[in-house]
């Protein structure tokens, strides 16, 4: 069992914390990681993409000319695939782009990107983050004290002072535990829990 250190906003240690092994120290396996992103990308995708078929194009209801003795080619309609301002030939349709991955591989890849930041050394538990009102520079005066970069950090219930402070912050986004997903995760290259939501999310996936 791993025991990680817990500290409050100016990075000093104020306690211990222990992690649950089979939710922080599950042996990476990249293939399952790789299943769980690209089923949460194609989820988001809107799959809106569109276009006309010979059944949908405006016109084209007339016989341009007559079948034979022109010379030219016969031609049906002027909306042919083959015409300009015509149909187009196997387009792109409407669709959706989810596939499932199944409940236990879901949360098989939390624990495996969970796991890789905890071996990474890339986790940080803190008590808190207290912000006496609403201000960016009080947020990043705490972010500097912490060494944070680029950084997740995940929360379970929040003071609205430190979600409107920290919401233009370029690099840092606040999630919270109930929401947290393997691609944020991994898109992260820091991790900060607070401390309830750390224990949230250990008791959620034990």
């Amino acid at each position: 069992m791993a025991t990680v250190s817990i500290f409050d906003q100016q990075k000093n240690e104020v306690g211990n914390m222990d992690l649950a092994p089979d939710v922080f120290e599950v042996e990476v396996r990249p293939e399952i990681l790789h299943l769980a992103v690209r089923a949460q990308l194609a989820a988001k995708r809107a799959g809106t993409h569109s276009t006309k078929t010979r059944n949908t194009v405006r016109g084209g209801g007339r016989k341009p000319w007559r079948q034979k003795g022109t010379g030219r080619a016969r031609a049906g309609s002027t909306r042919s695939p083959l015409w300009r301002g015509g149909a187009v030939t196997f387009g792109p349709q409407p669709r959706d782009y989810e596939f499932k991955v199944n409940r236990k591989v879901r949360r098989l890849a939390l624990k495996m990107a969970l796991s890789s930041r905890l071996s990474e050394n890339r986790l940080m538990i803190l008590s808190g983050i207290d912000l006496p009102e609403i201000k960016t520079k009080d947020f990043i005066r705490v972010a500097k004290d912490l060494g944070l970069g680029k950084t997740l950090i995940v929360f379970k219930d929040a003071a609205n002072s430190l979600l409107l402070s920290a919401r233009n912050v370029p690099g840092i986004k606040l999630l919270s535990a109930d929401k947290l997903n393997v691609y944020d995760i991994l898109h992260y290259p820091q991790l900060v829990m607070l401390e309830g939501a750390a224990r949230d999310v250990q008791e959620r996936l034990k």
